[in-house]
């Protein structure tokens, strides 16, 4: 069962202010700040996925691999979301053509 978008948020902004203060991310920490049970971060793939990126964030940030990784998912995820972008102006486009000619 995926994640609802309240908890997922909470999760993000738990493990960012913990990188923000330069301690680490843990289950318990994040549990604490995010209110959400030890046992639901452990059990749904989604939430545990966001502490491990943070946690891989942190370790991997000050390498040039890491840099380069972080880079690399960055591009594809701006790519991802261009893509999406670019067929939701088309649906667009659609709709509005549909709208301007006149139906028999």
């Amino acid at each position: 069962m995926p994640a609802d978008p309240g908890e997922q948020a909470r999760v993000e902004a738990a493990c960012a202010e913990l990188a923000a203060a330069g301690q680490p991310v843990t289950f318990a920490e994040v549990t604490a700040r995010a209110r959400i049970s030890r046992t639901t971060l452990y059990r749904r793939a989604d939430l545990r996925a966001v502490i491990d990126e943070h946690r891989a964030r942190g370790r991997d940030a000050t390498t040039l691999s890491g840099l380069t990784v972080q880079i690399d998912q960055l591009r594809r995820t701006l790519e991802a979301v261009a893509a999406k972008v670019r067929r939701h102006e088309e649906t667009i486009r659609r709709l509005e053509r549909a709208r301007r000619e006149p139906r028999q």
